[in-house]
């Protein structure tokens, strides 16, 4: 696929031409096997913490969005999977240096060429991202996303730092929570009910 026909199918929302470009989520899924997987969230709350060497002692770190990373003492530096539903910047993009891009927003008309057409680029099933919807009963956040996703694999431990759910809100905006279309009651349900259930998956509180 070229740039034209690339644009061509994101603009009547083809999905299968852009699909083409996306590895299987068995293939992406797979090499979490046996790995240690740290899956990072935005919460403000993160940045009074000392995680980061934790972080970034995972065999896979993966990070959400723009990815802010005020200090290496709480955030780490490693990213190895950045997952998107936004649009990114040149710099944000060599800040980040993610060595792959999840594409996992159902606006696939804010999907870009250059995510699309990069290393083991993955895009997300429309059918997840609704079923996810279905479940919460709002749109899900990126971040309940990619928790979904790295649950379906054989990842031998599962961390999750900086979620805690909007309750003091984000590094990347300035927005409350009546400004985002999402449930962070039903998102943190979710997740807790995940904690008990899968014995893999910590939930690493900000105190």
């Amino acid at each position: 696929m070229n740039r034209v026909q690339f644009l061509y199918a994101r603009t009547l929302r083809q999905d299968a031409p852009l699909g083409r470009l996306s590895v299987t989520q068995q293939a992406l899924l797979s090499t979490l096997a046996g790995k240690s997987v740290a899956v990072i969230g935005n919460a403000r709350a993160l940045a009074r913490t000392t995680f980061g060497a934790d972080i970034d002692s995972h065999d896979v770190v993966i990070r959400i969005n723009r990815a802010p990373m005020p200090d290496a003492v709480s955030h780490g530096s490693k990213t190895d999977w950045l997952a998107l539903a936004t649009n990114l910047s040149s710099a944000d993009r060599l800040r980040i240096n993610a060595a792959t891009y999840l594409w996992m927003s159902h606006k696939r008309k804010r999907l870009d060429w250059a995510t699309a057409t990069s290393n083991g680029f993955y895009l997300h099933p429309l059918a997840q991202f609704h079923a996810m919807k279905d479940r919460l009963g709002r749109q899900p956040t990126t971040g309940a996303m990619m928790i979904d996703l790295v649950a379906k694999s054989s990842a031998r431990e599962i961390n999750l730092y900086g979620f805690d759910f909007f309750s003091s809100l984000s590094l990347s905006g300035r927005r409350t929570a009546d400004d985002v279309p999402h449930d962070f009651d039903s998102e943190a349900q979710y997740v807790h009910d995940l904690v008990k259930s899968d014995p893999r998956v910590t939930l690493h509180p900000m105190k």
